[in-house]
């Protein structure tokens, strides 16, 4: 299998698209992993597998529309395999495989049919210090921005899932770009403080435009720095309720075609008449009550 990706919106070929099946009963507070889920569970709102199903579906669905090529993990019994992101991500023709939490490690092993696809010597599994997940990992042109979590409490915060050793080991292996850190603010149980990932408060869309959530980055001036190099005209900008239900976790097809979840209705009005773009809707709202939404649930493998 060929795989070649270089940013997040040239034209999808290939994808794995996690599973929504067998996701096992629904978990304690002390056993979620992002304070999304903990809000979930404490509220009693966490999603029925039929619910998960049915949303996953449509997401295929939109994604066989364009003759997409949807690779799934091999099922794993009473396990959550939704966020296949999570489990890896590819740069130009190298997949790194994450080193995701120990209680998801079963995710890793039901890929290994899909491994066993690509030529050995472009999967990289982390050394075992360096902690990435493919959430944390966003392409933009020569660029890798690299969402981290750089302090001495790391180990203590569920939702730090990148370390500092990922940004020396990515400028090891892609001496040739441009990475850039940006630290996210963190929290385990208030979904509307913390950031689970980078892409929970920014995303490239189109050719030169980006999805932001300036409050998402511990330091303002990063945020400003991204809205200085997109500029202010091609950046829209969340609200913190926006950035609750994770509006910039879009799914980009093309660079004119993105997936969007269904009631994300500013963003997708200004997709279409500002930006001019085809915006396809999902239904997804259940997902996210997981920590996750639709660029979460894919890993992709090949674009133009």
């Amino acid at each position: 299998m060929e795989i070649h990706v270089t940013s997040e919106t040239g034209r999808l070929r290939e994808v794995v698209l996690g599973l929504p099946y067998s996701n096992g009963p629904t978990p304690t507070l002390e056993e979620t992993f992002d304070s999304k889920s903990y809000e979930s569970v404490l509220h009693g709102v966490y999603p029925e597998e039929s619910d998960i199903i049915n949303e996953m579906n449509a997401f295929e669905a939109v994604l066989k529309k364009y003759d997409v090529i949807v690779h799934r993990p091999r099922l794993v019994p009473d396990c959550n395999q939704v966020f296949s992101r999570d489990v890896g991500f590819v740069i130009d023709g190298k997949i790194i495989v994450s080193n995701i939490i120990p209680d998801r490690q079963e995710e890793i092993d039901a890929y290994e049919e899909i491994y066993r696809q690509i030529h050995y010597k472009n999967i990289y599994n982390l050394p075992e210090a360096v902690h990435v997940e493919g959430g944390d990992v966003i392409l933009y042109k020569d660029i890798i921005f690299l969402g981290q979590y750089a302090f001495e409490d790391y180990p203590m915060v569920k939702t730090a899932r990148t370390n500092r050793l990922a940004l020396d080991y990515l400028r090891m292996l892609f001496p040739e770009k441009t990475i850039m850190p940006l630290n996210l603010r963190k929290s385990d149980t208030d979904p509307y403080e913390g950031i689970l990932h980078l892409d929970c408060t920014f995303m490239p869309v189109g050719k030169d435009k980006a999805i932001i959530y300036k409050r998402g980055f511990l330091n303002p001036r990063d945020a400003d720095h991204l809205v200085d190099m997109f500029g202010k005209d091609n950046v829209f900008e969340l609200t913190t309720e926006e950035m609750y239900w994770m509006n910039s976790n879009i799914f980009s097809i093309s660079e004119d075609i993105v997936v969007v979840e269904e009631h994300f209705y500013r963003l997708i009005k200004h997709l279409r008449d500002k930006w001019g773009m085809t915006v396809e809707t999902v239904p997804y709202r259940e997902i996210s009550k997981m920590g996750g939404l639709l660029r979460c649930s894919t890993l992709p493998l090949r674009r133009d």
